[in-house]
């Protein structure tokens, strides 16, 4: 794991595995953790880090549903978690699934934790809106596409955007259940906009983006979508994510889509 200040506001948190990003935000006497590193040890980390930089974390805020996106309550079990109302609704439809996912991930692993995640009571938030931190508010933009839920999340006055899985350098744009290509691409022309307005660009996998990088990423992550639709299985994936694990997704995008 390492941490990284991307404003005197804002730490990036990348957790050892799948680049995956983590981001606590603070404006005064609050600060919210969104989203999660994974491995236990980087989640027990957590508070004592975040107590030395001065970041009081009052909740957790997660992009989406996704197992590993929600482990936030085992290093901060007594604070809310807030969430869309998209994965408000996809958590009650699918209780217990994060906690399965994440078992199935530890079991494959051999990982061990102290304890089980379980995620009662998620606020749902109105989505697009705001969330007050502190004297700030932070953005809620909707991202459906990847799955059937979630936001992105600017907190413009440090010019940070948080994306959820989507503009990852590392991974081709992955559609699950209750995800959809045409969703996938209104969400991606949605963030341009953002993208343009935002100096720190932090997607779920991959690492912290600049806005030229991260514009680049979503020209070819629509012209992948586009190929997909016309093409299917013999559409081109993007240069740099022709990796075996991703012609996987690819596979998994075609079973889903076709």
């Amino acid at each position: 794991m390492r941490a990284l200040a991307l404003h005197e506001d804002v730490l990036l948190i990348e957790s050892g595995i799948w680049h995956t990003a983590a981001v606590a935000i603070r404006s005064g006497n609050e600060a919210f953790l969104v989203d999660s590193p994974i491995l236990p040890e980087e989640l027990d980390a957590l508070p004592d880090l975040f107590a030395q930089a001065g970041f009081p974390i009052v909740g957790l805020v997660a992009t989406h549903a996704d197992w590993d996106h929600v482990l936030g309550r085992l290093a901060f079990p007594d604070a809310p978690l807030a969430v869309a109302e998209t994965t408000a609704a996809r958590l009650k439809a699918e209780p217990g699934a994060a906690a399965r996912n994440l078992r199935e991930f530890d079991d494959q692993w051999y990982v061990k934790r102290n304890s089980p995640l379980s995620l009662p009571g998620a606020e749902a938030l109105p989505v697009p809106g705001l969330l007050e931190v502190g004297d700030q508010e932070l953005q809620l933009h909707p991202t459906e596409g990847h799955t059937a839920d979630g936001m992105a999340i600017f907190a413009q006055w440090c010019g940070v955007l948080i994306l959820g899985d989507y503009l990852s350098p590392v991974e081709i744009p992955m559609i699950c259940v209750g995800g959809s290509i045409s969703a996938y691409k209104a969400t991606l022309l949605r963030l341009r906009d953002l993208v343009a307005k935002a100096t720190s660009i932090v997607p779920g996998h991959g690492g912290l983006l600049d806005p030229v990088r991260a514009d680049a990423i979503l020209n070819e992550d629509l012209a992948y979508l586009d190929a997909l639709e016309k093409d299917g299985p013999d559409a081109s994936l993007p240069l740099a994510r022709t990796t075996a694990e991703q012609r996987k997704s690819h596979a998994a995008n075609v079973a889903l889509t076709s």
